[in-house]
């Protein structure tokens, strides 16, 4: 064997990394040991067990947040902190450790209209909407959708004045709309680039271990995942939150009530006269500063619809009375936005209104109410006096004096106007300081502090003492250090998973793993000897390498990745039996151990490189088109497959040679049960492909005819929704769940068992496309109104303890997937299978020269895909479990794909090699011996996979258990299809296959020498 040392370097170096990497576990383990002895001291006075156990996780997320920078590991010359361990070890996705990930769109319409300096051209505006809609529905990018809008609309018309303004510098007045689109683009490209660095900087200040941020540039969105994190508001308010920090002068309710009296009479008068059909008017007026004495509009006769609404705050015209204008009921506020931006109210540039960031609190119990108060700030030139550009630092602290927890800022930067921040805060402050008149501190359009000005701030520091809580202060600070992001984002697609869940996941998928892999151990070792004792020593290194690669990669490893695991363990037995059944043949034909070894590792090589290359097509295809965990699950499968390629190909060449050339010790590949299995099989199989061909026939044709009159049960990112896992406290059925929920959405949702144990999934389209900031919360509590009616009095179900699992009844997975993600999962899967076979056809035409061999395989394909599609759609009717088309679903497709043309190319590569080798025989008997040469390889290979997920099927996690049924069918339609379908359609689609010329390089020797002469 050539290049022993290279490859003894590469696997010395491997194990240094791969042991390296598993060391980090330890001091790892002792903090997190630490953490979980702090949190039940902690919680020992807490009699509820379930009460006990959230309290428990959450004071371990703070022990290990306060830990989180601190020296963990100091190694003189390296220190590693908390998080410096965590980022180098193997990182678990939400469904092994439970945790939130979200899909957040970069909204680049805004900026568009900003680099117009906000244009009123009725055609740029249009398209700006259009542009909108579109991307709902496509994957292209806003600025190629905004163009195409504006060319659509405007007839000619041309861009490039339209963004002069602003521009003129990179736009000429000619340009055209083409050069003005790739200009845009370029601006987008740099605000989404920037808006990922930002949050990503957020996101890592905000001390979760191992957060998953990347960013995909083509369709403008940004991927977050934050295992182990279960606070979902303030997950969505550190991702989402733009960050815009503005300073504002107040407006007191004396210089704005009177306006609003007038506007609301004039919307009362308007009300009656349209009631009663008489028109009246009403005189108007534009100013905001004047007549400050308050005509209460409590004491009017008639309240308009504003005043039905707003109550006028009670403390107007006192000495230092709080700023707000008024105070409404949460509930009611978008309807007096609504109201404050009609014509009757004409309300000035000068004038914005605010409202609080938080509701506000009965001054008895300190408990939040169901009121927010409304303030009005003074706009300059249609903007803030002062925005939070300028701020160079910031961070949280306690006032000693009022034991409330505030912000500190430093102003001593610039605006983007060159404006000095500590000049501009001294010249507010000193004009409002004599009048002790408030300020307002607005944080992404919402008040969150308005205090007093008492002396002039001429330092250009200051504190922002909102109502927070140590948390609250301490993201602030972070949010402002790193700056507002430069564009909105909007959350399309949410998965929140709870801790337990992900814990059963884990617990179920190592049984799963455990349990295959000690079946494949056992039957390689019972059927291949101490040859077999080899392949366990690889599949050993093959799993210790594929999980250090994952660490060193940083790849998450999520419940579609365990499963990659798992399959790739069964396919990595494959290149061992590959050339243990050659290294069998070559003993048979009575050649020497080592000449045997020598031969079968040689003539394996090529059915083994084809093979694998297949799979790993189809992992790249995987990769480039799946979102999410697909993405993972690709990734594990390609380097599981490289990993296996090295330990069984070369690794295994390098110890069997060393115990039997170095050690001098004999070696075996069979035992006494296995030593003529397989050996003399004379199976006609071309003869019965027309039997095959109808019962595949009948199979697809029963399935075409369910796809029409059933379909699919389709899942949630394929169709957009709101998916909810709920755990309930009673036995109930989905009958029952179904019911309580159609009467709380008004709609009937899709209800599912989910994992038995009383856990039900909801699905409903309640909704999804709204665009109310407050729907998910709407429809959380439909939600909560629905499992509430189906359990009753149950002690401590409230909606934030269902939310938070601390009540019986709770939630263990929430998703939502807007329709704009869900169009583009279906869309991506669609190129993905596309792609995939493309691929496969190509590169079994380069690989065999012959088209036909490239249609038998692709023919195949399409059967196995056509088959499994079939058993879900006839199994959605009956099937006890779960069986959606979803983007995980799509995922073991690929991978059906991936292992059956594994399967196919063995067998074609034999056909190759007989069809060279057996010159005097006739097509039929060629084809014949070639895959009853190749039938132990088939069916040991797929005997071994099918442990592997079998047991993934049987034992893993309910949400996995589709895909794993997938895999199941597909292995073994896929081990049919490569003997019954492939290769009698190469069969019957070729002439006389005999060779020109006869192979002269066959592994008989360098002459050309017929099988036929040799026997």
């Amino acid at each position: 064997m050539e290049g022993k040392g290279l490859i003894k370097f590469f696997l010395v170096v491997m194990l240094i990394v791969s042991a390296y990497t598993f060391a980090l576990f330890i001091p790892t383990n002792r903090i997190e040991n630490r953490a979980q002895d702090y949190a039940v001291s902690q919680t020992t006075n807490i009699a509820d067990e379930r009460e006990r156990t959230v309290a428990k996780r959450k004071v371990v997320r703070e022990y290990l947040d306060s830990a989180s920078k601190k020296t963990a590991l100091d190694l003189g010359v390296f220190e590693f902190s908390y998080l410096d361990l965590k980022g180098q070890q193997l990182a678990l996705g939400l469904d092994l450790k439970g945790g939130m990930s979200v899909v957040v769109q970069v909204d680049l319409k805004d900026m568009v209209y900003q680099l117009s300096d906000k244009s009123e051209n009725a055609n740029f505006k249009e398209a700006l909407d259009l542009a909108t809609t579109q991307q709902a529905a496509t994957q292209s990018d806003y600025i190629t959708l905004f163009v195409g809008a504006f060319d659509e609309i405007a007839e000619g018309e041309k861009l490039a004045p339209i963004f002069q303004s602003k521009l003129g510098s990179e736009i000429t007045f000619d340009a055209t709309n083409s050069e003005v689109r790739s200009i845009l683009r370029e601006k987008a490209i740099e605000t989404v680039r920037l808006t990922y660095k930002r949050l990503k900087q957020r996101i890592d200040k905000f001390g979760v271990t191992q957060p998953v941020v990347t960013l995909d540039e083509e369709s403008d969105r940004i991927m977050v995942e934050l295992p182990g994190f279960d606070n979902p508001a303030r997950a969505r308010k550190l991702i989402s939150g733009a960050a815009k920090l503005e300073f504002f002068d107040v407006y007191l309710p004396g210089d704005v009530l009177n306006r609003l009296q007038r506007a609301d009479k004039k919307l009362k008068d308007k009300q009656d006269a349209r009631n009663a059909q008489n028109a009246t008017t009403a005189k108007d007026t534009s100013q905001v500063e004047g007549d400050s004495t308050i005509v209460s509009p409590l004491t009017l006769s008639g309240l308009g619809p504003i005043f039905t609404k707003l109550a006028p705050n009670p403390f107007a015209g006192q000495p230092q009375a709080p700023c707000f204008i008024g105070s409404a009921l949460i509930s009611d506020m978008d309807s007096i936005n609504t109201l404050l931006k009609s014509p009757e109210v004409n309300t000035p540039k000068n004038l914005k209104f605010v409202w609080a960031d938080k509701p506000n609190k009965d001054p008895e119990t300190g408990e939040e109410t169901d009121r927010i108060n409304l303030y009005a700030v003074k706009m300059v030139n249609g903007e803030a006096p002062l925005e939070g550009d300028v701020i160079t630092d910031a961070s949280a602290d306690l006032d000693q004096e009022s034991s409330r927890f505030i912000v500190n800022v430093n102003m001593g930067g610039r605006n983007a106007k060159g404006a000095s921040g500590t000049q501009i805060w001294a010249r507010m402050t000193t004009e409002n300081a004599s009048t002790k008149r408030q300020v307002a501190i607005v944080l992404d359009n919402e008040v969150v502090s308005a205090p007093a000005v008492q002396s002039a701030i001429t330092s250009g520091r200051t504190q922002i003492s909102g109502d927070f809580d140590a948390q609250e202060a301490d993201d602030l600070a972070n949010i402002l250090q790193v700056g507002k992001l430069p564009a909105n984002i909007e959350i399309i697609e949410e998965n929140i998973v709870g801790p337990s869940l992900g814990q059963a996941n884990i617990n179920s998928s190592l049984i799963a793993i455990t349990i295959g892999f000690v079946l494949v151990l056992i039957f390689m070792m019972l059927y291949y000897g101490s040859g077999g004792v080899v392949s366990i020593i690889a599949l050993l290194l093959n799993l210790i390498f594929i999980f250090g690669s994952l660490a060193q990669l940083g790849t998450v490893l999520t419940l579609p990745g365990f499963a990659g695991v798992i399959l790739t363990i069964g396919m990595a037995v494959d290149a061992n039996v590959i050339i243990y059944e050659r290294i069998r043949e070559e003993l048979r034909d009575g050649k020497s151990m080592l000449q045997a070894v020598k031969d079968g590792f040689q003539a394996s090589y090529s059915a083994i490189i084809d093979a694998n290359v297949t799979t790993i097509l189809t992992g790249f295809v995987l990769y480039k088109f799946g979102l999410g965990p697909i993405k993972g699950f690709a990734a594990i499968l390609i380097i599981g497959v490289i990993a296996s390629l090295f330990t069984a190909v070369l690794v295994g060449r390098l110890l069997i040679d060393w115990w039997t050339i170095e050690k001098g010790r004999s070696i075996a590949f069979s035992t006494k049960m296995s030593d003529s299995a397989f050996s003399n099989l004379n199976y006609d199989f071309i003869k019965m492909r027309k039997i095959s061909y109808v019962v595949s026939g009948a199979i697809i044709l029963v399935g075409l005819i369910s796809f029409a009159k059933v379909g699919f049960q389709q899942g949630v990112d394929f169709k957009g929704g709101y998916s909810y896992a709920i755990k309930f406290d009673k036995d109930t059925n989905a009958d029952e769940v179904r019911t309580a929920m159609a009467a709380s959405f008004g709609e009937e949702p899709t209800v599912k068992s989910f994992g038995g144990d009383n856990t039900y999934e909801i699905t409903t389209t309640y909704l999804i496309d709204s665009r109310d900031s407050t729907a998910d919360q709407q429809v959380l509590t439909k939600l909560f109104e629905g499992a509430q009616s189906i359990v009753g009095d149950e002690p401590n179900l409230t909606q934030d303890n269902f939310v938070s699992t601390v009540s019986a009844t709770h939630l263990t997975r929430s998703i939502k997937v807007g329709p704009t993600i869900a169009d583009d999962i279906k869309t991506s899967a669609f190129y993905a299978a596309i792609f995939a076979l493309l691929l496969i056809f190509l590169y079994i035409f380069i690989r065999f020269r012959k088209w036909q061999y490239s249609l038998g395989a692709v023919a195949a394909l399409f059967h196995d895909v056509l088959i499994v599609l079939s058993i879900f759609s006839i199994g959605s009717i009956f099937l006890p479990f779960s069986v959606e088309i979803n983007q995980v679903f799509i995922g073991a497709i690929l991978t059906v794909i991936g292992y059956s043309i594994n399967d196919t190319v063995v067998v074609f590569d034999r056909i190759r090699e007989f069809v060279n080798a057996y010159t005097k025989k006739d097509k039929k008997e060629v084809f014949n011996l070639a895959v009853n040469n190749t039938i132990s390889r088939t069916l040991i290979t797929s005997l071994t996979t099918l442990f592997m997920v079998l047991m993934l099927f049987l034992f893993g996690g309910s949400s996995i258990k589709g895909f794993a049924f997938a895999l199941v069918i597909g292995i073994v339609v896929g081990t049919y299809s490569s003997i019954f379908i492939a290769t009698p359609i190469v069969f019957d689609s070729t002439g006389d296959m005999k060779p020109k010329e006869v192979g002269k390089t066959t592994k008989y020797g360098g002459r050309a020498i017929d099988k036929d002469e040799e026997a």
